[in-house]
């Protein structure tokens, strides 16, 4: 993206990734903004339909003064249909690159295994949830300490008002990332919460009113 410049990037539909007869599958999305660049990306949710061996990577580079707001929704298996993740594996990935630094600043980076029961099951993991919701905000350069409080503040509102209170967190796990998680039964709620939340961190950010691709209603 140039200098200047605001894209909106969303989906038509979910992202799925098949049943594979052994052969992995990979998405790949490297995303470069120069100064002065927004990006809000905002893919709809992806599905890891069971027995698929795949890999969803992200990867950002941003100039000093650009910005982004984007989420990950990942649905494992399709609950509904009571067709659940019971075989293969997911990878996601989500990095923020420097080529001054000879490391990522944020990574965030995760292997599921269907056979990981313990993972997927346990209180202290994924406990039956089955998707799984990254929602960030991404800056060039450190992020100002009034900044940050204010995110924080309005974001842990909606999270309090929200369904998903009980499974979402919000943290600043580097000087220039804003990230909230949470863990849901069904994309529904997922995505309710990842537009609420992209609502106000848009008007914060950039004092633009909440505005819905029209995509997401078609």
């Amino acid at each position: 993206m140039q200098s200047g410049t605001h894209a909106l990037i969303t989906t038509p539909g979910a992202t799925r990734f098949y049943k594979t007869l052994g052969e992995s599958a990979i998405q790949r999305t490297h995303i470069t903004l120069d100064d002065d660049a927004r990006l809000e990306w905002l893919p709809l949710e992806n599905i890891a339909f069971s027995g698929c061996i795949a890999e969803n990577r992200l990867q950002l580079q941003l100039a000093p003064t650009a910005q982004v707001i984007g989420w990950d929704v990942t649905a494992l298996g399709l609950t509904a249909a009571k067709q659940p993740f019971v075989r293969g594996e997911f990878t996601q990935h989500v990095e923020l690159l420097d080529p001054a630094l000879s490391h990522s600043p944020w990574l965030e980076r995760g292997r599921i295994a269907a056979e990981d029961t313990r993972l997927l099951q346990s209180p202290l993991g994924l406990a039956g949830h089955s998707v799984l919701v990254t929602v960030f905000f991404i800056a060039g350069r450190a992020i100002s300490t009034p900044t940050k409080e204010l995110f924080l503040s309005q974001s842990r509102e909606i999270i309090t008002a929200h369904s998903l209170a009980q499974t979402t967190g919000l943290t600043c796990p580097q000087q220039q990332v804003i990230v909230l998680r949470a863990l849901a039964h069904d994309t529904e709620a997922a995505m309710n919460l990842c537009r609420r939340v992209r609502s106000v961190w848009r008007q914060l950010a950039w004092g633009l009113e909440d505005e819905k691709p029209r995509i997401w209603t078609m």
